[in-house]
């Protein structure tokens, strides 16, 4: 009849059973024997018969009222909550070339504004980011929390991962992340202005890697045909070094994506690069379980009753 499954107010059982604590202690060793022999006799037997029996219906009274009130229930079922979903990691190039002035302010600031526009309009989805030059590093894991990735792709910059172009390594390291991931549709959003030259893997075995995981690559080329001026400073002056456009490694890019059944786009512009995110965001969804409800009735009211009736 008193069969649970968990107790929903601890505190307040215990609250009420320290009050039953006191009220049995007043009530049956305060007050004194005299009062038991006003009421039931002068039988000192009987007396002590019927105050123990007293004192046990009291005490099995109080851990009813306590147990009703801790909040009994029993689980009757459960349903999951569905929500649509994509996994997406941006893998973002931060060699020195991102500089480039050829976007304005330059490819790295405008890869980024895009980005934050393309997050802002999902939701729904999960979203990580990694990024990369030589040396790679996770920025923010996979997550729905979209204030939370905002905030690390404002700390994508350029400076300490080193001068190379690790693209192989960097999509490998996504693979690995989204690998973990139960979602249908994983995509990596790799957005590069060079050629890979580090590491140790190369982009087309992290292809491979990517599509035995069933993750797509959507590779993005950004930059201008045109040469491009990369800036410096030498004591505190700015000075342009000339760097030649159409740098890109586009057959590479192609073949990742063409293998993991991605597409490869090529962002000269920031118009352009707008264009290939609203391209990207016409992906399908899927479905995955973000929570579960469980079903439950309370069963605090029949110890309760007879708790009080017996009190």
């Amino acid at each position: 009849m008193f069969s649970f499954d968990e107790l929903l107010n601890i505190p307040g059982m215990i609250f009420v059973s320290t009050v039953s604590v006191f009220w049995v202690y007043y009530n049956f060793f305060h007050i004194s024997e005299k009062n038991f022999l006003n009421a039931f006799g002068h039988d000192k037997n009987v007396n002590k018969l019927f105050s123990s029996t007293l004192l046990i219906a009291s005490i099995f009274s109080w851990a009813l009222i306590c147990f009703a009130v801790a909040k009994p229930i029993k689980y009757i079922g459960s349903s999951e909550n569905k929500k649509d979903v994509r996994d997406i990691l941006f893998v973002v190039d931060v060699s020195r070339s991102m500089l480039a002035v050829d976007f304005i302010p330059n490819r790295l600031e405008v890869s980024k504004q895009h980005i934050r526009d393309f997050i802002k309009l999902r939701g729904g989805d999960r979203l990580g980011t990694i990024m990369f030059a030589e040396k790679i590093i996770t920025l923010s894991p996979l997550t729905f929390d979209q204030e939370s990735v905002l905030s690390m792709v404002d700390e994508i910059n350029v400076g300490f991962l080193g001068n190379g172009t690790n693209i192989g390594d960097a999509v490998g390291l996504a693979s690995k992340r989204l690998s973990e991931s139960d979602v249908k549709t994983k995509i990596i959003i790799l957005l590069t202005d060079g050629v890979s030259n580090v590491g140790n893997l190369n982009p087309i075995q992290a292809a491979k890697f990517s599509e035995e995981l069933g993750i797509k690559i959507y590779s993005i080329g950004i930059g201008t045909d045109n040469k491009a001026k990369l800036p410096y400073k030498v004591s505190g002056k700015t000075f342009y070094q000339e760097i030649p456009g159409g740098s890109i490694d586009i057959e590479t890019l192609k073949k990742m994506s063409t293998k993991t059944g991605g597409a490869f786009y090529y962002a000269k512009s920031s118009t352009s690069l707008k264009n290939v995110f609203n391209s990207i965001d016409k992906l399908e969804k899927t479905k995955i379980s973000t929570s579960e409800k469980k079903d439950f009735v309370y069963m605090y009211e029949t110890p309760l009753l007879f708790g009080v009736l017996i009190l």
